[in-house]
């Protein structure tokens, strides 16, 4: 099954997160927080099976943000 990893730094660690189950993980590299994220999504499907996998759509938007003064 393929799935779609979104990885972003959080001070000195990079977190992952798994948009089409919602699984989250960590690691002090892209390497270990994506090793981390598979881990924890198999565990996960392993007790949660998936009934039925659509393809996500990814998008962007944009947002207005107020300039304080």
């Amino acid at each position: 099954m393929m799935l779609s990893a979104v990885i972003f730094k959080e001070e000195d660690m990079y977190v992952a997160e798994c948009p089409e189950i919602g699984t989250v993980s960590q690691g002090y590299t892209i390497d270990e927080a994506l090793s981390n994220l598979k881990e924890a999504t198999e565990l996960y499907l392993d007790e949660f099976p998936l009934k039925k996998h659509s393809n996500p759509l990814l998008t962007t938007f944009e947002v207005t943000l107020n300039a304080k003064t």
